[in-house]
């Protein structure tokens, strides 16, 4: 009797108070981790990791790049004329040698190539899909040239990216009589205005710069010693290398 009064006082009450008055227990979601393998634990884990490392690369990209390193040289033209970068990124030929904006970082990024650093103003040669040489302040794929050897023992700088879509002929750094830039696809190898015999600066002596030139330059650049080459007034270089010559 007790029980089956209980019950009705419960009913009567249940009538009286609205259901949307009483308070439900919240349900404890469960832990997504607690249900996991421990093959799913180490995927999320390795994950997890993956994200930090991809958010620290992204970081570090923005980052400015590393200072190329290379050998300090100047690039002197058949014609008599030294390659140069001023301070405002103009490109032009000067018969001074000891000019400070003659000096070039020659460094090599690649199988026989290499890009061309002022060491003044720290910018890179380039040529763009015209042919025209310009200056950039960051190491681009325009700013890689093949370094070839040609049959005079000068060597040539042709454009990486660039060259004859027709023809397949390549496109050089070149300085006309004039000591001003020459269009790369105007440029022939055959020609002086292509061939450039690159001077090693070994250090300072007395207050000047010591050019390593001839067949000292040719054999730092190159490996054999210059016993081991022609006397003749021109450099040489091994015959492994003599076949590069031909583009």
């Amino acid at each position: 009797m007790a029980a089956l009064a209980s019950s009705l006082i419960r009913q009567k009450r249940e009538l009286r108070e609205p259901t949307n008055s009483r308070p439900v227990a919240v349900k404890r979601k469960a832990c997504p981790r607690g249900n996991k393998s421990l093959c799913q634990k180490h995927i999320l884990v390795l994950i997890a990791k993956v994200r930090l490392c991809g958010g620290r690369q992204g970081r570090l990209d923005k980052r400015p790049d590393p200072q190329l390193k290379g050998v300090v040289t100047t690039l002197r033209c058949q014609l008599g004329f030294c390659l140069r970068i001023h301070s405002d990124g103009s490109v032009d030929g000067t018969k001074d040698e000891a000019s400070p904006l003659a000096l070039f970082n020659l460094i090599p990024v690649g199988l026989r190539v290499v890009a061309i650093q002022g060491v003044k103003c720290g910018l890179y040669i380039a040529m763009n899909s015209e042919g025209y040489l310009y200056t950039s302040e960051r190491f681009t794929p325009e700013c890689k040239f093949k370094e070839s050897v040609f049959e005079n023992y000068y060597v040539t700088y042709s454009s990486l990216q660039y060259r004859q879509q027709e023809s397949g002929r390549s496109w050089y750094l070149g300085i006309n009589k004039h000591g001003q830039p020459m269009k790369g696809n105007r440029v022939k190898k055959t020609k002086a205005a292509a061939h450039f015999l690159p001077k090693l600066i070994e250090g300072t002596h007395s207050g000047r710069r010591r050019h390593r030139t001839g067949q000292g330059a040719c054999a730092r650049a190159f490996g054999p010693s210059a016993s081991q080459r022609p006397s003749s007034g021109t450099p040489s270089i091994p015959q492994s290398l003599q076949a590069s010559s031909q583009d």
